[in-house]
């Protein structure tokens, strides 16, 4: 359940930041000087994947089918920005005064999300989310089968 949770809000934290601080426009510079085809129809879509399935994935619901776009997310991602910084996450690449200075990001996130995303699809969201209370009342209306009624609870 805490890694559902830890996945969605970081996928929902990243996916707003997208939308809120007006960066489709600026995500939209960034695909367009890597060639990336219809740069501001795919800035939207990823931001709004990004922070409709980091939702779904937080709350529970259906996780198995959400995470797939969210894994193509990371993939696209991985071989087309972070590829280029090799695997760390982490680029400490000076010291101020003022802290450190970091540089770009390489891909470890990119596979840890995965690795989250698809174990998330193996196992499924848990027992406390969206997901597991709607099997739960499924169960509930499906006919008993030797009082041939519903059972209710």
């Amino acid at each position: 359940m805490f890694s559902r949770l830890i996945i969605g809000f970081g996928f929902m934290a990243h996916g707003w930041t997208k939308i809120s601080k007006g960066s489709p426009a600026g995500f939209e510079k960034l695909l367009n000087q890597l060639g990336v085809p219809f740069p501001h129809l795919t800035s939207w879509v990823a931001s709004l994947v990004e922070l409709l399935g980091g939702l779904a994935i937080f709350i529970g619901f259906s996780v198995s089918i959400t995470a797939i776009p969210l894994i193509c997310t990371m993939l696209v991602a991985m071989f087309s920005i972070h590829i280029n910084y090799g695997f760390s996450s982490v680029k400490t690449i000076g010291l101020t005064p003022r802290g450190p200075l970091f540089g770009p990001p390489g891909y470890e996130i990119n596979l840890l999300y995965i690795a989250g995303l698809i174990s998330l699809f193996l196992t499924g969201a848990g027992v406390f989310s969206v997901d597991s209370l709607l099997v739960k009342k499924g169960n509930s209306l499906k006919p008993n089968s030797k009082t041939n009624s519903l059972s209710v609870g």
